[in-house]
């Protein structure tokens, strides 16, 4: 009779907490919680809760990963607090005070890591830009077009703005010091989704107000030129994106009411995936994520800021689960 040592090549252990680094099938009981687990890949993606900000917000800057994340200034409505410009780290489980954004602003453009991050423009679509080094933020190279509510990719030393208002298909490109002009997007936008370098970007959805409606389109940059990707099955604005050009994810936003919509891009076309727990409309993510551990914060649910974290794990991914014994 085949054993499971046979099978596995090891035996099921006793122990008092779970493994650092466990194997794909690796079975274990925890004496500590009494409980068995398991070591799993995730078959499909699914949206799981993580901790909620010290304090409502929507439309601020984000950045970094989902244990590594950033959050600073936006709006958390009514007056007081109204805007914000308080910033936390979040390290996968506790959000932790850090320095303040210069200016209490909204709609500002963003990205980069948790101790790099970038964030420029805002509402009176100026042309300010700021970096955070993980604890400061200081002034860096004015835009060359103000505006608000552009989407963001890269890192703080070589990032892309996407789109914005009142200048919907310009982008531009920073070297850590300066604003230069990148390729004139094809359709652009107001409040497009963003994700991936500076080389190779995507911006997706997006909308021009009035009788245009939302937009499903979606562009790719190469660092020069933009040209048309595949469609989004769901026309939003105000979604935020994480990702690479070939792996994204597009969470969120409004189309028509704040949505839970989820969509995975593969280079050439939008799937729909798990929803959201929550609506959120222009809500913050950690933009460095991949697309298969991200992580999305606050947001505007339709009738108010929020303070809720949600984490996605992909499909094919390892987690621990436990063993449910009857």
């Amino acid at each position: 009779m085949a054993t499971y040592k046979g099978i596995q090549g090891f035996s099921i252990q006793n122990l008092s907490a779970d493994p650092s680094n466990p194997i794909e099938g690796q079975v274990w009981y925890n004496s500590t919680s009494n409980v068995w687990k398991v070591e799993e890949l995730t078959t499909a993606g699914a949206w799981a809760s993580g901790t909620n900000m010290p304090t409502v917000r929507s439309g601020g800057v984000g950045g970094g990963t989902q244990n590594a994340a950033l959050v600073s200034g936006g709006y958390a409505g009514g007056a007081p607090p109204g805007l914000l410009i308080t910033t936390f780290e979040y390290d996968g489980s506790t959000w932790t005070s850090s320095g303040n954004i210069s200016t209490s602003t909204t709609e500002r453009g963003y990205t980069g890591l948790q101790t790099a991050a970038l964030a420029w423009g805002n509402s009176a679509t100026s042309t300010a830009t700021e970096e955070y080094n993980g604890s400061t933020w200081t002034s860096g190279g004015s835009l060359g077009t103000g505006r608000a509510g552009s989407a963001g990719a890269g890192i703080q030393t070589a990032a892309l703005a996407m789109g914005g208002y009142p200048s919907p298909t310009i982008s531009e490109e920073y070297d850590g010091t300066s604003w230069s002009g990148g390729g004139p997007m094809t359709n652009g936008g107001y409040f497009v989704g963003g994700a991936g370098t500076q080389t190779a970007g995507l911006a997706f959805g997006g909308t021009l107000a009035g009788p245009v409606g939302l937009f499903t389109t979606t562009e790719e940059y190469n660092g020069a030129s933009w040209t048309a990707g595949g469609a989004l099955n769901t026309g939003r604005y105000g979604s935020q994106g994480t990702g690479i050009q070939t792996a994204a994810l597009a969470i969120g936003g409004f189309n028509g009411s704040p949505t839970t919509a989820t969509e995975e891009y593969d280079g050439a076309s939008w799937t729909t995936v798990s929803s959201l727990a929550n609506t959120r409309n222009v809500g913050m993510v950690g933009n460095a994520s991949p697309n298969s551990a991200s992580i999305v914060y606050g947001g505007f649910n339709g009738t108010a800021a929020i303070a809720a974290t949600e984490e996605w794990t992909g499909p094919g991914v390892a987690v621990t689960k436990t063993i449910t014994v009857s």
